[in-house]
């Protein structure tokens, strides 16, 4: 088949629409970048499409078309309704939104192993699999099976799907994977009993007004669908291109479906409005946000969220200015993409077929040259953050403050530079630096360890280290004789709790004693837009996991708050603190431009460091706060717990800035290990109105209010620390009040932190008054 060259005349085929409140020329390089692309036959055509807003849009969307919708076996103009196959955006558009409907309904769970749908999966070792699993291409299962095990139809298809084994097991790794995408079109097939396509027409396309949005386009439509591949000597046309979804019948969970660009804006639209469009409600906010939340694998690897991609090898069309962690989207094998910033709430959808003419066209940089252009245009700063954190500004200036010393290094896994580049590793490369002697805290230099951690020997420096958390939580006179200085290195989450601060603490004492200096790296507080929340401590119960009496959430920086600790304790101590550069309080992570490191096990991303003051209140309880599972600090529950009462009561406070879904899981280690728990996952749905500290507090008031003879209310202060406080809160007639009885000393502590504080707080940040 002979395929001509590209017509010129169909280049300038191009539609912009602008709105007023915005220039329409600032997304002009946006639609120069694909009209180059074009022209350099990289694509035969292609539609931007870019809006800002949810319920109702915030400008008026811009539509750019440039090019031919196909060039073979005759050139044809691309109008802005053209219908393109989306491949693999089937997953989040049909698939996962489908499994949400039904999970909202209560008839699918996200922790249901996937054979209590579909029974004869758990063959081979794969009864362990969930839905959840599927969705996070986490299941274990491979890629793609052989293309023959579909030619006999979907019960054959589903006898050798079951007869495959795991490549990894369940949750451990991020595999993507279409067979498990195709499972889950048929898990909504059977716990529904529509078919796929009939289901997402009646309960997704049509509410939304997706005109144009179907499997298996009906022939009056198939001239406004663009061309894909040649199969069977024929252009595939209306016709999948997946050869899976097109030996099922041209229906699949993984591919099959088609649309336009204007009804993928409205599908994002409708996600951005927390589940309803133009009011018609397709999901509920709380579901919403739980399909929205990213979850990462322990190595910090592998970000996803129900069906959507979110930090992995394929965000290409992330772009480089869209904020990691809070912008989502997914590919196409076809060619096409959409993304949507959290934040913004500026999506780029973005249509092409790029596999017409030629099938070897790859459209991964232009993906990302779009969605960085748009981003340059629609967010504020038109630049990522770039802050740099002590370790990379030490690195920077080739460690001009500690030359010609004999150096301790108090670290962990975390204490690395922005590149990645460990701390230890800079100072002991470093000629004119002498490091002497290794600290670890509490997890100890990996942050994976749990318990007392001995003594040891890093396995690439020849130093030695001293362990933090061992018999002994202080260091010996004798461990600061030979050193200069001690270069404190530690990633804190601004818990008081959290045990880094005391051990620094415990740490600036001595060095007090033996005339040691100290030089701490500064790292960003995670939590610390929040400003500081709870009551302080009691003074009388001071201990490890309350060195001084600062509220639950201090709202410091690790730098900042050892300033005040000097100040606090009066000590005779050189203490420095090499700053941040380009931070501010109002930032969250996200925001900083930083990649998240867990600081230790069970904290793995920042909205498990966002709960931790919520959820790690209770842990002195007999409750788990998910230690043992995937999502640690984000649920909680017990075996005591009835199922699917705690999250309606919990959901009527109406607590700013979270909701509650009832779940219920299975520790596989620490409390409650392989015992079934009832509880809540927390969904954050407005990161900046949450009160961990008093949503916490709400949550101890509905356990004492409903299960007061089974929850171990003597044990639930332990984190808290403030008896009068404790008491308020079982006498409460609504918990939201608590804050009142602690607004006063809160503003006190704040206003004596004020010459400790290194960094402005930004235009965001609300000061306790």
């Amino acid at each position: 088949m002979r395929i001509p060259a590209y017509p010129l005349r169909l280049l300038t085929a191009i539609a912009c629409l602008g709105a007023p409140g915005w220039a329409q020329s600032s997304l002009l390089p946006a639609a120069h970048i694909l009209d180059q692309a074009v022209q350099e036959s990289v694509v035969p055509g292609g539609i931007l499409y870019v809006g800002q807003g949810g319920e109702h849009d915030r400008v008026k969307p811009f539509l750019h078309v440039s090019g031919a919708l196909a060039v073979a076996p005759e050139p044809e103009a691309l109008s802005p309704d053209a219908i393109f196959d989306l491949a693999s955006l089937t997953k989040p558009v049909a698939t996962a939104t489908a499994i949400m409907i039904l999970v909202e309904r209560g008839r699918v769970a996200l922790d249901a192993p996937v054979t209590e749908y579909l029974p004869a999966f758990g063959a081979v070792g794969k009864s362990g699999v969930t839905v959840e699993h599927l969705l996070l291409h986490r299941s274990g299962l491979t890629a793609d099976n052989p293309l023959g095990d579909y030619f006999a139809g979907r019960e054959e298809a589903l006898k050798r799907i079951c007869a495959l084994e795991l490549l990894s097991a369940p949750g451990d790794a991020f595999r993507y994977s279409d067979v498990g995408f195709i499972l889950l079109g048929w898990i909504v097939e059977e716990v529904d009993g529509r078919p796929l396509e009939q289901f997402c027409a009646d309960e997704i396309f049509s509410p939304l007004g997706m005109q144009g949005t179907t499997f298996c386009p009906a022939a009056e439509v198939r001239q406004r669908c663009a061309p894909t591949a040649v199969w069977e000597d024929r252009w595939l046309r209306g016709e999948v291109h997946d050869p899976r979804a097109r030996a099922l019948g041209g229906v699949a969970g993984h591919a099959g479906l088609f649309s336009t660009a204007r009804d993928l804006g409205r599908w994002i639209r409708m996600l951005l409005a927390g589940g309803t469009l133009e009011g018609t409600r397709i999901l509920g906010p709380g579901t919403v946000a739980r399909m929205l939340r990213p979850t990462w694998l322990p190595d910090g690897s592998g970000g996803r969220a129900l069906g959507l991609d979110v930090d992995s090898v394929y965000s290409s069309p992330r772009g480089d200015l869209f904020p990691r962690g809070r912008s989502l989207g997914h590919s196409g094998f076809t060619g096409p993409s959409l993304w949507f910033d959290l934040a913004s709430e500026v999506y780029v959808v973005f249509l092409c077929s790029r596999l017409h003419p030629h099938p070897d066209q790859s459209v991964i940089g232009l993906r990302r040259d779009l969605s960085t252009a748009v981003a340059r245009a629609f967010l504020a700063s038109g630049e990522p953050h770039s802050v740099l954190t002590g370790a990379d500004i030490l690195a920077r200036d080739g460690c001009a403050p500690l030359i010609g010393q004999r150096v301790g290094l108090l670290t962990h896994s975390a204490g690395r530079t922005r590149s990645g580049e460990r701390t230890l590793d800079l100072l002991a490369a470093h000629p004119e630096v002498e490091l002497v002697r290794v600290f670890t805290p509490e997890h100890g230099l990996t942050s994976k360890a749990e318990g007392r951690i001995p003594d040891g020997q890093d396995a690439t420096q020849d130093v030695s280290i001293r362990s933090l958390y061992g018999q002994e939580r202080r260091p010996e006179l004798s461990d600061l004789a030979d050193l200069d200085t001690v270069v404190v290195d530690l990633q804190d989450v601004g818990v008081r709790f959290y045990t880094y601060a005391t051990t620094v603490g415990y740490l600036m004492e001595a060095c007090a004693q033996a005339g040691t200096a100290i030089l701490l790296l500064d790292r960003p507080n995670p939590i610390a837009f929040l400003g500081p929340r709870g009551p302080r401590a009691d003074e009388d119960r001071l201990g490890f996991i309350s060195y001084q009496p600062t509220p639950v959430a201090h709202g410091l920086t690790l730098g900042e708050l050892c300033l005040y600790f000097r100040s606090e304790l009066d000590l005779e101590l050189e203490l420095g603190v090499l700053a941040m550069e380009g931070w501010t309080r109002e930032m969250t992570w996200e925001d900083t431009g930083l990649p998240w490191r867990n600081p230790s096990p069970n904290l793995r991303n920042t909205r498990q460091a966002l709960l931790y003051p919520m959820v790690g209140l209770l842990e002195g309880c007999n409750l788990s706060v998910g230690r043992g599972c995937d999502e640690p600090f984000e649920m909680l529950g017990a075996p005591w717990i009835a199922e699917g009462a705690l999250a309606a009561d919990l959901n009527r406070l109406d607590l700013p800035g979270v909701h509650f879904i009832d779940v219920e899981f299975t520790p596989r280690s620490s409390r409650f290990q392989g015992e079934a728990c009832n509880g809540v996952h927390m969904v954050v749905t407005d990161e900046r109105r949450l009160d961990p500290v008093l949503s916490g507090l709400a949550l101890a008031w509905q356990l004492d209010r409903s299960y007061s003879r089974i929850f171990r209310t003597d044990q639930a202060d332990a984190r808290l620390l403030n008896h009068e406080v404790w008491e308020n809160m079982r006498r409460a007639l609504d918990p939201r009040a608590l804050a009142e009885g602690w607004a006063g000393e809160l503003a006190a502590y704040w206003r004596s932190t004020t010459a400790f504080r290194l960094y402005p707080d930004g235009s965001q940040f609300l000061a306790p008054r």
